[in-house]
Formats: structure tokens, C-alpha cells, sequence
């Protein structure tokens, strides 16, 4: 930190502790310092893992969450269209049918999304507060289960299906250089087909490092009992309540 003074180094030194983001790391000559070139490679790769990783079959077995597909084929696929992640495969739709509970007052679902090491990491703990914050609050809940590629919006589809009231999509969330690993919450009251963005609603960045996991499905349980109360959420939701 040549050329600094100490207020300013002092400054700085508060900024990194406050923030993960790489904040006057320095450099080499016209280079990145050694430690933060191979951080970076690190950080890059460990992204690059989460989006092509698979989530284990005995955690979807240890929460009894079966599995069905999205339309998508494969994970090139998957990156190259996001609107084939949009949709259930036609197995899929007959398998919710079949296996679920229809017109339930919350539906939770779970899906790899961009980060099968959210899934991994994160899932349990706010799966299982969640839960037990819903059955503490009176709240019905259907049959949970799990989505293998999907996007946000096929919980559009599982609405048309399902009829619920609300619907929890726990997703995993486009990885970065500070963490691969992080879990969003997308809930939306009576989602159907041609629902627009603004009514869906999300508490995101759920990881260690972010809003604890358990912390997080206590808070998504209160969040739907506001749901159903309004019954609204999104933008429908801030005006109700105002």
C-alpha cells in the first residue's frame, strides 16, 4: 500500500474485513500478485464445479425428495437454453401427478439450478427449518421434490399442476468468484403459467458466509404465512401490505 497514508490504510483495512470482494489486493508490476492470481484460478474453478456438479443421490434419499427432469438434456444444454429449464419433461409431469398431494397450502421444491453445491451444502438445514417452521406456524405443506436442471420459472408449471397456494423453489444460484455455493428462495402465491417476474419474490445469498441456512428456514416460513394472509407476494404483496 505504498503511497498511502495511514487513515487511508486504515480505511482500507476495515473495507476488507467487512467484504469478501477483492479490495486493494495489490499487484506485481503491471501483474496480480502470485497468491491473488492462484485465489482467483481457485475461485473460477470452484464456480465452473458447482454449475457442471451433480447433487448427491443419498441427500435427496436422506430428505426423501424424489426426482424428475426438466426438458433440458444435458448441462451444455442447459447453459446454451434456459427456456428448456423453464419447462417439466412430460415424464415429469406425469410422475407430480401421480406422486403428489394436489391443492396443497405450500408446495416446496428443490432444484440444482446453476450450483449443485448449494444444493449440497445448504439444502438440509433450510429444507428441514423450513419444514418445521410451516408445521409450528399450522401451515399444510405438499409433497416435496426435486428438479434436476431447472429454472425459476418451472414453478410456473408446477402450480398449473399442483394448484397450491404457494410455491417454495429452493434453487441454486449463479456462482461466483466469492462463492459458489450459495442457495435462493423463490416463493409465489398461486403461481401459473404467464405469471410476470414482479410477483415472484426471493431471499437469496443463503449460505454460510451470507443468511445462515437454518436462520433462512425460519424466516421463508414466516414470509409464507404473510403470503397467505395477503394473498399476494412480489410487487402484489408491498401493496397490499402498504
Amino acid at each position: 500500500m505504498k503511497g498511502l497514508n495511514q487513515e487511508n490504510t486504515e480505511l482500507i483495512e476495515e473495507l476488507q474485513m467487512k467484504t469478501p470482494a477483492r479490495i486493494a489486493v495489490g499487484k506485481a508490476g503491471s501483474r496480480p500478485k502470485t497468491s491473488t492470481w492462484l485465489q482467483f484460478r481457485f475461485d473460477h474453478a470452484a464456480a465452473v464445479d458447482a454449475v457442471y456438479g451433480e447433487v448427491p443421490e443419498e441427500l435427496l434419499k436422506e430428505l426423501d425428495l424424489f426426482q424428475v427432469q426438466t426438458r433440458v438434456k444435458d448441462k451444455e444444454e442447459y447453459i446454451r437454453r434456459p427456456d428448456l429449464g423453464r419447462k417439466l419433461s412430460d415424464d415429469a409431469k406425469e410422475v407430480i401427478k401421480k406422486k403428489c398431494k394436489s391443492l396443497p397450502c405450500a408446495q416446496i421444491v428443490v432444484s440444482n439450478g446453476l450450483s449443485a453445491k448449494a444444493i449440497e451444502e445448504n439444502v438440509e438445514d433450510v429444507y428441514l427449518s423450513l419444514v418445521q417452521s410451516l408445521g409450528n406456524l399450522g401451515i399444510e405443506t405438499g409433497t416435496p421434490f426435486y428438479v434436476d436442471k431447472g429454472r425459476v420459472a418451472l414453478m410456473d408449471e408446477i402450480g398449473e399442476i399442483l394448484q397450491p397456494d404457494v410455491v417454495i423453489l429452493l434453487i441454486g444460484e449463479r456462482p461466483g468468484l466469492v462463492s459458489a455455493e450459495s442457495l435462493s428462495a423463490y416463493l409465489c402465491y398461486k403461481p401459473r403459467i404467464g405469471t410476470i417476474e414482479s410477483e415472484r419474490m426471493v431471499v437469496s445469498n443463503i449460505h454460510k458466509g451470507g443468511i445462515p441456512p437454518v436462520e433462512a428456514g425460519a424466516y421463508l416460513g414466516t414470509l409464507i404465512q404473510k403470503i397467505l394472509k395477503y394473498e399476494a407476494s412480489g410487487i402484489s404483496l408491498v401493496k397490499k401490505e402498504g
